[in-house]
């Protein structure tokens, strides 16, 4: 894979691109004196050349070297001189993604509209009186005339320095904007001048392109202003960016981004989560794409060496890691964390990635690992499995190991975690294996699933009071009771973290809320007395749970009357246990402290806290160390709560057309006409009906990270009447299907089969 992130930058770059139009000489007689930006050398220009066949045009009359000019320009004892970073300086920066083997993350919270930013100078703008009106008219002009000097001047003008973009399109260029709300940009203008800008002649486009170039360039010198971060925000949402021609300059816009100081980066990501779901996709997927053909290009030759510019990736990743921290401060996001995914990464050596990471962190060598959002659930799926592999295998080799030295014969069952023999922590680690007392037969992956299958269905019974069923919200959610052991919550997590370990999707329902905590701390501390499964809750969360209760409370908040005369509460707590009410204090002194329109919103904040973190906390810390005690890894760092759940339950989103294409058959063909009818009702069967099919064939109504094939589903033929209902066997997804000879037969019989057999079949 990524020798993208292996390679060391060049000590000194081979080529430098300098660029000055004849007609511009006069008005800047200095740019010949600018520092030199560094270029991926002999093939930075040959990718831009072949633009002349369909794309864009050669660059040649306006790139020159300029390397007889380099010591001049370093000899300079300019004190605003900057040199162009090596690619040490783009992987030193700290990630503004969540960075996963760091404690101390960048807080969301941090960069609030509150956060203290320096204040940036604002220097003085060029006039640029042309309106998004003006523009527009000279644009419907030029396309009916012919003539597009007006629109080539306006476009020459613009993108030829930072200045004249920020006059361009700021709001008001005589205004600071000192909030990092606002940017102070036109947007409905910026997204105009490019939506024109591809329907525009060629030397349009390529005089867009050579003022970037000649605006980057100048950016190596000088103190940051925040005109200079607004440009930046206007040049990444530049549409000629997807074109591969144009890649080294795109590039070289990134590298600038990514070094940014953390501030700087801050103003970034609150301004790019005001942009339109549309605009921000168009950002992220030119990203990703950007990624994927510098992996895996099309045409090698279209690209500099990769020795030339491993530090494309690094500083493609750093600027998504901005536009997914910018996605996760918008509720609802602006786009589904899964529009992050990188599905080219799937194909590279994930295991390297992994251990990269492993072995040098956040910091030396990049690695994919440093941001997690890039890397599917499929993908974190095959790193967890090889991860816990490699633990098996371990642990299996250290008892073969251990019985040989003690002179005893192996066994191979204590290669397994067979549940009827073992009592070691250890074993957690070896390969499942399942024996049903007084049953025949070898565990080929049935025995179990089916074993998980009545297991979770015993534990969650309300019988057994360690969980709540909350019927508005249909999940489970930890019973409050006070016990004298915990034992029990620690065996559930075991039982949930054997699942993921051994590819079990479990059919159980708890919140969004539960996962985020199994993931706080993502490993166990060293520090035994460091808190487990405690994270940051509000009503949101409680809604998932008590969507009843959070309503009231948020009703609390919005209320315009007198709080502590009309509720006439405190900061008290009322459970019933046992038949017996008990009252807890939310601080101390609670219950004498009367809740009221000023400190209303610290009450609902302590109130779902004990609800979702004080109150249960000894059975949430025995059920987190109990998953951890199995999944262990460093792995773990990786996911976000969702993607837990997903590998502990399975997807919600059903693909029925997807089930049908990898369905096998046994006794049936797929033209046969039964089968013909069974898909016909399946396919037009309403969501809910669907569930319940999946539910009754496989015990559980989601769908495994691989998708419907993963599934092996299988329709086998039951030479049985047709009077009878059809029949499933769980442990094997298999559905036994009479020959049934008309289609509404089919439906009411499968229809009855699927709405009364709780998932376990009729037989």
């Amino acid at each position: 894979m990524s020798e993208a992130g292996r390679v060391p930058s060049p000590a000194a770059p081979p080529e430098v691109a300098a660029a000055a139009p004849d007609e511009r000489k006069g008005k800047e007689p200095e740019r010949e004196k600018l520092p030199p930006i560094v270029s991926a050398g002999a093939g930075a220009t040959a990718g831009l050349d072949r633009g002349s066949k369909g794309q864009i045009s050669t660059f040649s009359s306006f790139v020159s070297t300029v390397n007889q000019k380099k010591e001049a320009a370093e000899n300079r004892s300019s004190p605003t001189h900057l040199v162009f970073p090596n690619i040490k300086n783009v992987r030193d920066l700290p990630p503004i993604c969540l960075d996963v083997r760091q404690k101390q993350r960048i807080s969301t919270e941090a960069s609030s509209s509150e956060m203290k930013a320096p204040v940036l100078p604002e220097p003085v703008l060029p006039n640029q009186p042309k309106t998004m009106k003006d523009f527009q008219e000279d644009t419907e002009k030029a396309k009916s005339s012919g003539d597009w000097k007006a629109v080539h001047d306006f476009y020459l003008t613009t993108f030829d320095s930072f200045p004249e973009l920020n006059a361009a399109f700021k709001k008001d260029a005589t205004t600071s904007f000192n909030t990092i709300e606002d940017s102070g940009i036109n947007a409905k203008f910026v997204n105009a001048v490019y939506d024109a800008l591809l329907n525009t002649p060629q030397d349009i486009q390529k005089t867009v392109l050579k003022g970037i170039i000649n605006s980057l360039l100048r950016e190596w010198k000088g103190p940051r202003t925040k005109d200079d971060l607004r440009a930046y925000f206007i040049l990444l949402q530049n549409p000629q960016f997807n074109n591969t021609s144009t890649y080294v300059i795109y590039a070289h816009l990134l590298r600038q981004i990514a070094t940014l100081v953390e501030a700087d980066h801050h103003f970034l990501v609150h301004w790019f989560k005001k942009l339109s779901q549309k605009r921000f996709k168009q950002l992220v997927e030119r990203l990703l794409q950007f990624i994927s053909l510098r992996l895996f290009p099309a045409k090698p030759e279209e690209f500099p060496p990769i020795t030339k510019c491993s530090w494309w990736i690094p500083s493609a990743s750093k600027v998504l890691s901005l536009l997914n921290t910018a996605n996760s401060l918008v509720h609802p996001p602006l786009i589904p964390y899964t529009d992050f995914y990188n599905s080219t990464l799937d194909h590279i050596d994930l295991m390297e990635e992994y251990h990269t990471w492993q072995s040098f962190g956040n910091s030396h060598r990049f690695s994919f690992c440093q941001y997690p959002f890039v890397i599917s659930i499929a993908a974190k799926k095959i790193i967890i499995q090889r991860d816990s592999e490699q633990q098996m295998i371990s642990i299996a080799r250290q008892s073969l190991v251990d019985k040989v030295s003690r002179r005893q014969r192996p066994d191979m069952n204590m290669l397994f975690l067979n549940m009827k023999l073992t009592r070691k922590r250890a074993d957690l680690k070896k390969k499942l294996k399942v024996t049903f007392v007084g049953e025949a037969g070898l565990d080929m992956g049935g025995l179990t699933k089916e074993w998980f299958l009545l297991l979770i269905r015993q534990i969650f019974h309300p019988d057994y009071g360690m969980f709540t069923y909350h019927k508005d919200s249909h999940c489970h959610w930890f019973s409050s009771f006070k016990c004298d052991n915990y034992s029990e919550f620690r065996l559930v997590g075991i039982l949930m973290g054997l699942a993921v370990y051994n590819s079990i999707t479990l059919d159980i329902r708890f919140p969004p809320c539960c996962y985020k905590k199994l993931l706080s701390p993502p490993i166990i501390p060293s520090d035994q007395s460091t808190p487990v499964g405690i994270c940051s809750v509000t009503t949101d969360d409680l809604c998932q749970i008590m969507p009843e209760l959070a309503h009231g409370l948020s009703e609390l908040l919005s209320y315009e009357g007198n709080v502590e005369e009309d509720f006439y509460s405190t900061f008290q707590v009322f459970q019933e246990e046992f038949g017996i009410i008990k009252s807890y204090n939310l601080k101390p002194g609670g219950d004498k402290i009367p809740v009221t329109n000023q400190n209303r919103k610290e009450y609902v904040q302590l109130y779902v806290d004990f609800l979702l973190n004080k109150s249960i906390y000894k059975q949430f810390a025995a059920f987190y160390y109990g998953f951890h005690s199995v999944c262990a890894s460093n792995a773990l760092m990786l996911l976000r709560p969702e993607e837990v759940e997903i590998l502990v339950c399975g997807s919600p989103e059903l693909d029925m057309h997807a089930l049908q294409r990898s369905t096998q058959y046994d006794g049936y063909a797929k033209t046969d006409l039964t089968i013909r009818y069974f898909w016909d009702v399946v396919l037009g069967f309403p969501l809910d009906l669907q569930k319940k099919l999946l539910h009754f064939t496989t015990g559980s109504d989601r769908v495994p990270v691989g998708g419907m094939a993963d599934l092996n589903f299988k329709i086998s033929k039951n030479e049985t009447s047709t009077n009878w209902l059809p029949v499933a066997h769980t442990c094997f997804n298999q559905l036994c299907l009479p020959p049934y000879k008309s289609k509404k037969d089919l439906k009411q019989k499968l229809i009855i089969g699927i709405s009364n057999s709780e998932g376990f079949g009729l037989e």
